[in-house]
């Protein structure tokens, strides 16, 4: 079934089998992480195409997540899913909160500077990283594309109201309070 990955958003990994049976390990992106067994169906995105499958049993399991997908008993087969990204469908997701947002709505959107005596570009987000203490932005510059300041990555945190001091999606901005030379 072909499926377009513009509806889609990632929400997880099957980075690896477990057992005989055709058990698998994920990683979530989920919060709580075990909420990732409550979308169905996953769509696997295999480096030959986009396939739905279902979960029929899910568990943790020590610091992890296993999961059994629907028809596969076994291990080999189960192989053929590893290092796959797991997506739902972008309806799925429920409604947040004002001022509230998902990773992949802030992903691509140009990050610019209020520090100084005019706004400065600093570049574009590329990826969040989780850290114990709070999310963070990787920015990465490009003088050409995006007529930003220079070609740096910079490591923002993100904490509205501190360094985030608004996000506008439509627009495709997020606007900071960083020292462009950090």
């Amino acid at each position: 079934m072909a499926k377009s990955s513009s509806n889609l958003v990632n929400i997880g990994r099957i980075t690896g089998v477990f057992g005989i049976k055709g058990w698998v390990k994920i990683h979530s992106d989920t919060e709580p992480r075990e909420n990732i067994f409550e979308y169905s169906p996953w769509w696997l995105k295999t480096r030959h195409g986009v396939k739905p499958v279902e979960i029929d049993q899910a568990k943790p399991h020590g610091n992890g997540l296993i999961a059994h997908i629907k028809g596969v008993d076994d291990r080999d087969i189960a192989e053929t899913y590893t290092k796959v990204d797991i997506a739902v469908e972008r309806a799925q997701l429920p409604a947040l909160e004002e001022g509230e947002y998902y990773w992949h709505q802030l992903v691509g959107l140009k990050v610019i500077t209020e520090q100084g005596p005019e706004p400065l570009v600093l570049g574009a987000v590329q990826k969040l990283l989780a850290t114990g203490a709070n999310d963070v932005l990787v920015v990465k510059g490009d003088v050409e594309a995006l007529a930003s300041l220079d070609n740096k990555e910079r490591l923002l945190p993100y904490v509205p109201g501190q360094f985030i001091k608004r996000v506008d999606l439509q627009a495709g901005e997020i606007y900071v309070d960083w020292d462009p030379e950090f």
